[in-house]
């Protein structure tokens, strides 16, 4: 029997719940997820449960933050003065805001309390902090070991980067 490990290409279906039962995210049933194990292409906690399963294998498993996304940084929730934020926002508590630094990557900030003088904004991934509940589904292990980039692929990613 055929039993994922490091470096195995895996097809997975998904749920991902809250510990309230909140769904969070889940693959379509039309298109499971594939990763390489060991390529941190998902969170630890997720490639950790899926080691030494096999196809048509299911569990569920509870991961914690420090597996999953952390834990909640205090230093990344900061109060700003309304003032300081363009007058016809729309802010709304549990919202996002996005905003595009100054290199044009866009950071999503999570929108907590708004008053009529300030607003908090919450850096933190969103499931930071939470404890984790996926019910994971094996479809497929491949062993082959996972087809490399060619040479230019990788030159010219490389070149990407330093701009």
């Amino acid at each position: 029997m055929i039993r994922a490990a490091h470096n195995n290409t895996v097809t997975v279906k998904y749920t991902g719940k809250l510990a309230d039962g909140t769904i969070f995210d889940a693959s379509p049933d039309d298109s499971p997820m594939s990763f390489i194990i060991g390529r941190e292409e998902v969170i630890k906690g997720f490639e950790m449960a899926v080691i030494n399963m096999s196809p048509g294998e299911t569990k569920t498993v509870i991961i914690e933050p420090e597996q999953a996304y952390g834990e909640s940084n205090p230093a990344l929730i900061e109060e700003i003065n309304r003032t300081e934020l363009p007058e016809n926002l729309e802010l709304t508590e549990g919202g996002q805001l996005e905003v595009t630094q100054d290199d044009g990557r866009i950071l999503l900030l999570m929108i907590d309390k708004v008053t009529d003088e300030t607003v908090t904004l919450d850096s933190n991934h969103p499931l930071a902090g939470k404890a984790l509940t996926f019910v994971i589904e094996m479809l497929e292990v491949d062993t082959e070991p996972p087809k490399e980039l060619p040479p230019f692929f990788n030159e010219a990613l490389a070149a990407r980067q330093t701009h």
